[in-house]
């Protein structure tokens, strides 16, 4: 599992670039109005990012 990790973090990496790359100006207004939610709705974000990360990761391995 340790081997897969790497490449892992390697694609999250160019899968979060792709966004700032190929369109600045809508990813800078999105951070923009990401700051603008709440404590509760970014929490909320972060749960449902783990419990899809997870299911997925459980499905696939």
């Amino acid at each position: 599992m340790l081997d897969a990790l790497g490449p892992a973090f390697a694609l999250m990496l160019v899968l979060e670039g792709l966004a700032p790359l190929l369109s600045p100006r809508s990813w800078r207004g999105a951070m923009r109005r990401a700051t603008d939610l709440a404590d509760g709705q970014i929490r909320f974000f972060g749960l449902v990012s783990i419990v899809l990360g997870t299911l997925l990761f459980w499905l696939l391995a």
